[in-house]
């Protein structure tokens, strides 16, 4: 095992508490921020739905102007972002997913929304999504959604052949065992080679701690002793060829349709993604808790997106208003689900009945597929931190995951290379890196 490193910020701040203070990134000095709440907003998201909640808005706040501009997802989004802060052209609204937020943070790309939006976060969001959205003291976004685990099964399989529903990790893998007894083209479960996404909350859940705060410092450890065991578990499964390794979700989802695919680990926004990519197996799948490893609750997200105002936004007013509606608003809400199918877990528990009003059972027999997901959320192990460099720690997981699922690497090596690579990233983008 590595030996556990730590990780001092970027610019020599002296404490975390001073995230930005000191840092570059802007390209130049930003625009002092306008307390106005009236005026153009602009607003960059990906998120499906966003110009229905940009529509809606605009209808029911006449003295604010909302204009919405599509971005493209993934790593090229958050370039563009970048290059759009440092070049002064900086929307006044974007999105950034969680595991996102503390690297665009700690580079001084955001404005600090302690002061305006700060008391609204922590009068409506429980701790653990909190927790990702404030950093070093300050809080630098608003959340939207939360994305607890679930476990996906076909009911109608499962019943064919008696195959219990699982509760802890031991009777998953049984339950992986035995659907490839009963049909040996099925697999009860998948490992994605292209998205560390999924491999990370299993760690979170599992009790890990990838990235923790000090006092002035980052601790690093990615391959601690429950990250380590779910990524042991997770890579015997794959190498024994009881879950299906996959590069995408394209034969992801023709593993479903084709009833390959007939049980896998999702997140609560996979009930309404499922329905819509395959509609003609309506009444053959159940939502269930995710298996733990002890059979008591717990979870973790896999996914989330939170809302953010860019350093240099022209409108900082305007814009808190307009995240503050698309967040904990009922209306706002209702925008978010207007677009479609859709099962989208709201950050703002009092929100869920909204969502939950607009989604239809029937796919799912009638099932509270919102209560297994609100059982979920509030199961999520509270104190996971995301790090400075999401990008590079993802690419050194993700170049890796291909060798896992052809018996060539272990998925805890992988994990202890990324490691490596993650504090190699933080040398070079000038953090200190120190032994604990």
């Amino acid at each position: 095992m590595l030996r556990r490193t730590t990780a001092a910020l970027a610019c020599s701040v002296a404490a975390l508490s001073l995230l930005v203070s000191g840092c570059g990134g802007a390209g130049r000095e930003a625009a002092a921020p306008t307390a106005s709440k009236t005026g153009k907003v602009t607003f960059w998201s990906f998120l499906k739905g966003s110009d229905h909640v940009a529509e809606a808005f605009n209808r029911s706040h006449p003295d604010i102007e909302v204009t919405f501009e599509t971005v493209p997802s993934g790593q090229e989004y958050y370039s563009k972002l970048t290059n759009a802060v440092k070049a002064g052209t900086a929307p006044d609204v974007a999105v950034v997913e969680y595991p996102h937020l503390p690297e665009f943070a700690s580079q001084g790309k955001l404005e600090d929304l302690s002061g305006s939006l700060g008391p609204l976060v922590k009068e409506r969001f429980p701790e653990p999504v909190r927790q990702l959205v404030d950093l070093g003291g300050r809080t630098w976004a608003v959340p939207r959604d939360a994305a607890p685990l679930t476990l996906m099964y076909r009911k109608d399989f499962f019943t064919r052949h008696k195959i219990a529903v699982p509760t802890t990790w031991d009777a998953y893998r049984t339950m992986t065992e035995q659907v490839r007894k009963a049909d040996p083209n099925a697999r009860g479960g998948v490992l994605y080679t292209d998205n560390p996404g999924l491999l990370t909350a299993l760690a979170w859940q599992a009790g890990g701690r990838w990235f923790e705060t000090g006092q002035d410092a980052w601790k690093v450890t990615l391959d601690d002793a429950p990250s380590r065991k779910a990524a042991t578990y997770w890579g015997d499964l794959a190498r024994e060829d009881l879950v299906d390794s996959v590069s995408s979700l394209d034969p992801f989802w023709t593993g479903v349709q084709k009833n390959r695919t007939v049980a896998y680990v999702c997140a609560s926004w996979c009930a309404g993604a499922h329905q819509a990519t395959v509609p003609d197996q309506k009444g053959k799948w159940a939502v269930a808790p995710v298996p733990t490893w002890d059979g008591k609750p717990a979870s973790a997200m896999y996914g989330g997106s939170s809302f953010v105002i860019p350093k240099g936004a022209d409108n900082s007013g305007a814009a808190a208003e307009f995240i503050k509606w698309i967040t904990t608003d009922p209306e706002g809400m209702k925008a978010w689900v207007s677009s479609g199918t859709s099962s989208m877990f709201p950050a703002d528990p009092a929100l869920v009945p909204v969502t939950k009003a607009a989604f239809a059972t029937g796919y799912y027999g009638g099932q509270d597929v919102y209560a297994v997901a609100a059982a979920s959320y509030a199961a999520i192990r509270p104190g996971w931190t995301w790090g400075p460099v999401t990008g590079a720690t993802n690419t050194a997981i993700v170049d890796e995951l291909p060798k896992v699922a052809d018996g060539s690497a272990s998925l805890p090596a992988v994990l202890s290379l990324a490691e490596r690579t993650t504090v190699a990233q933080m040398r070079q983008r000038g953090m200190k890196v120190t032994a604990p």
